[in-house]
């Protein structure tokens, strides 16, 4: 089976996604970080922020008292803190006697490139952009991201999934395919649901080497299976416009009730999927109430200095 047709360019790692072959009549795709396991306050807090920190040269702003960085890094997708972090950091108040500290805000214009460029949003996708566009922003970039990675593997260890997860990976493992669908690192996902006994119930761990969300589930899912029979399970938009961009269903997550949300998917959601009742109305309005608790204006753009 050749790659899907795709104006980006085929991550090589993802062709265990295009040879997947279905054994169970459904698939469903799980988000791992702030989805299935509540790893996002640590990953932003202690490993994303210092090193955005760090390499950007941001210290000046980076009291939290300031919010500073903090805010837009700790609210946005891993894809995003670099291409967000130069619009939304606020100028630092003024020191004694009403002087600012002086600070260079990275505007990421050669990041957004990279985003925008199709090639996979990985430590691999940025080496290999950057090896044809050399800049010295890509190359502080890439040091962040490298500093990012290693921090998680020093720092990230024994964070729990949310309550009812592996309840609900037992409860479809009969009737499934099971594919981990994370923005993250490969081998940051496999030492993460390894070491809380979850890796088994998966059939394809994908992280970001092998593309984008939308790209997993079109490599992996689409043509093999109805619509109606793939569900993306996910907690935040870009994990709904997956779905929405690849025509099948969305379950959310909701921000600060996911221990609910997987306990209404676990009783109620799961068996709706299964027998066809999921798509339509009910899916509407759990997406709705999705919609509700998220901020129309983020955090960092309505605090004032």
């Amino acid at each position: 089976m050749s790659a899907p047709p795709t104006d980006a360019p085929f991550p090589p790692a993802a062709q265990v996604l295009v040879d997947f072959v279905p054994r169970k009549g459904f698939f469903v795709g799980i988000d791992s970080d702030g989805c299935a396991f509540d790893a996002m306050e640590i990953k932003h807090k202690e490993c994303f922020i210092p090193n955005t920190i760090k390499h950007w040269n941001l210290q000046p702003v980076s009291s939290p008292g300031d919010g500073g960085v903090r805010q837009p890094v700790l609210h946005e997708p891993r894809s995003e803190p670099l291409d967000r972090a130069g619009p939304c950091v606020r100028p630092p108040r003024p020191a004694p006697g009403g002087r600012r500290p002086r600070v260079s805000v990275p505007t990421g214009d050669r990041i957004k490139e990279f985003i925008a460029s199709g090639y996979p949003l990985s430590a691999a996708g940025l080496e290999k952009y950057a090896a044809g566009h050399p800049d010295p922003e890509l190359d502080t970039a890439l040091a962040w991201t490298a500093g990012v990675d290693a921090a998680i593997e020093d720092m990230v260890k024994g964070v729990p999934p949310f309550p009812r997860v592996k309840d609900s990976l037992v409860a479809m493992h009969d009737q499934v395919d099971l594919m981990v669908v994370s923005a993250t690192p490969f081998d940051a996902l496999a030492r993460e649901w390894s070491e809380h006994g979850l890796a088994p119930y998966m059939d394809v761990i994908a992280g970001q080497e092998m593309g984008t969300k939308a790209q997993h589930i079109q490599y992996a899912a689409k043509g093999k299976y109805d619509d109606d029979r793939i569900l993306l399970i996910g907690d935040a938009p870009g994990d709904r416009d997956s779905a929405d961009a690849t025509g099948v269903r969305y379950y959310p997550i909701n921000p600060g009730h996911e221990a609910e949300s997987w306990e209404r998917f676990h009783d109620e959601a799961l068996a709706r999927f299964l027998e066809g009742s999921y798509a339509g109305e009910y899916e509407a309005a759990l997406i709705a109430e999705f919609e509700a608790l998220l901020p129309d204006t983020p955090p960092w753009q309505t605090q004032t200095p």
